[in-house]
């Protein structure tokens, strides 16, 4: 689904608890398209205050707002020609949502503070670790913008369905980090794997590493 996805300009909406590997999925299909060679810019939507998401995502000019002692580029500017990931998308409040809505469908935003308008070509990639058909129905997130993102789905399963996965990752982490400090490791007794294994995983990929 990747490969197929990577060479058009479609959005991506992924589905997934935390953890799952989700900036990597958004990273091999960004790496894997013709913009590879220009930005990939993340932004966690619900680790930014809801006061600042916006300055965050549009950028803002010197003195919006307190604070604001210069220009500031935001993250769809940062990404032209590139791709966006937006995670946790399912914490962006109704303004947020609408405001995103329309550079998606327009190609254009303004800073905050300004009205010069600026147009980009990025390509959207999002994820929510809530399912957004649930919050559309609740009307917790916006029907419009959901029709918009949910051109192609991309559903990550949790760790703990997919333990064929848990031998191949856990020795690509001791690989990894042995060699950042500076060890060798020639891999996992049978009893440890057997743990690694049958361990749940509430944390997903992301536990499994640390």
């Amino acid at each position: 689904l990747i490969e197929s996805v990577a060479p058009n300009k479609a959005a991506v909406l992924m589905n997934g608890e935390r953890g799952v590997g989700e900036s990597l999925i958004a990273h091999a299909i960004h790496q894997r398209s013709n913009r590879r060679g220009k930005p990939f810019v993340q932004l966690a939507c619900g680790s930014i205050p809801e006061t600042l998401l916006e300055s965050e995502l549009f950028g803002h000019v010197k003195g919006a707002f307190t604070g604001a002692h210069a220009d500031k580029v935001g993250r769809f500017l940062a990404a032209d020609g590139g791709t966006l990931f937006l995670d946790e998308i399912n914490s962006a409040s109704p303004a947020m949502q609408l405001k995103l809505l329309r550079v998606l469908q327009e190609k254009r935003f303004e800073p905050v503070g300004s009205t010069q308008t600026i147009e980009v070509d990025v390509r959207v990639i999002l994820a929510s670790n809530k399912p957004l058909d649930d919050l559309v129905t609740r009307g917790e997130f916006r029907q419009d913008l959901y029709y918009r993102i949910n051109v192609v789905t991309i559903d990550l399963p949790p760790l703990r369905d997919r333990v064929s996965d848990i031998p191949m990752l856990a020795e690509h982490f001791l690989q990894k980090h042995a060699a950042s400090l500076g060890r060798t490791f020639v891999g996992f007794s049978p009893e440890a794997m057997d743990v690694l294994r049958r361990y749940r995983y509430p944390g997903n990929v992301r536990e499994l590493e640390n």
